[in-house]
């Protein structure tokens, strides 16, 4: 019924989930103490289109992940991202269109 299984599931059972519309930005600081993040990305069923940004400090070049699934609620998108030192940040953007 196109729900989500394993560990993406799980992860996404946690707690209340983040709301990022199309065009919208999700940017989420953290201290050096995290060692390591987990990202699951999720939709209604619409495709999913998104990027994920790590950002390590003032001087460092950004990792970007270009994300896309047909059907994100079939097929979510699940990450563990290393997070070593500190200054870092994660951001979400929703590439996706704002109309559907």
């Amino acid at each position: 019924t196109g729900e989500a299984k394993g560990p993406a599931n799980a992860l996404h059972n946690l707690k209340a989930s983040r709301i990022v519309q199309g065009g919208a930005v999700y940017t989420l600081p953290f201290p050096a103490s995290v060692q390591s993040v987990q990202v699951v990305l999720v939709s209604d069923g619409r495709p999913l289109n998104a990027r994920i940004e790590l950002l390590q400090g003032p001087n460092n070049n950004k990792q970007v992940m270009e994300v896309y699934s047909e059907d994100g609620a079939a097929r979510p998108f699940f990450a563990v991202i290393d997070t070593p030192g500190s200054g870092n940040v994660v951001r979400i953007v929703n590439t996706a269109t704002v109309e559907f």
